[in-house]
């Protein structure tokens, strides 16, 4: 079971709103809900959260990159709101440029040629690349310490950490509203 909400920092203290996200299908499309949630480009936080495996805190400042933090990427990445978080600058890998020449069917069988060595290649590379994904945190550990959340607080929360984080940030109310 997931849970997502959005936590719009205002004058007047923190704002919660649930959030659908079956409409988000990457960081640009989530960094855009988040700033729509805040139209005086404060802080908003997108809290996701998959029941006993993994959490993620997506954190954007006005017009400033999303920084993001993940409990376990390997968790993370066999979720389809887990994978949108898990970017090739997450991960620390380069962005395969490859991709753009496989789209065009460069692989020698338009004379008729078998394909079948071709296929179990490209099964071999998919697997290499799941297998890039690390066990564990990535991301910005520090990306609530301004808020009273430090790296340490961050990296032992698990279970039910988005309750953890609304507690630190004085907004379990708030976001219990939502809930």
């Amino acid at each position: 079971m997931y849970f997502a909400a959005l936590l719009a920092r205002t004058e007047d203290g923190w704002e919660a709103s649930d959030t659908e996200l079956d409409d988000v299908e990457t960081l640009s499309d989530l960094a855009d809900l988040a700033r729509e949630a805040s139209p005086d480009e404060d802080t908003v936080l997108v809290l996701i959260e998959q029941e006993d495996a993994w959490f993620g805190v997506v954190r954007v400042d006005g017009e400033e990159d999303p920084r993001i933090y993940v409990s376990d990427a390997a968790a993370a990445a066999r979720s389809s709101y887990g994978e949108i978080l898990l970017t090739d600058e997450l991960l620390g890998r380069d962005p395969d440029d490859g991709d753009v020449l496989d789209a065009l069917d460069l692989d020698g069988t338009e004379d008729g040629e078998s394909d079948e060595d071709d296929d179990d290649a490209e099964d071999g590379a998919g697997a290499a690349g799941a297998a890039d994904v690390p066990h564990g945190p990535v991301g910005d550990a520090l990306i609530l310490e301004d808020l009273g959340v430090s790296e340490k607080e961050l990296r032992l929360m698990s279970t039910d950490a988005v309750t953890e984080i609304a507690e630190s940030l004085g907004a379990s109310e708030t976001l219990e509203t939502v809930r």
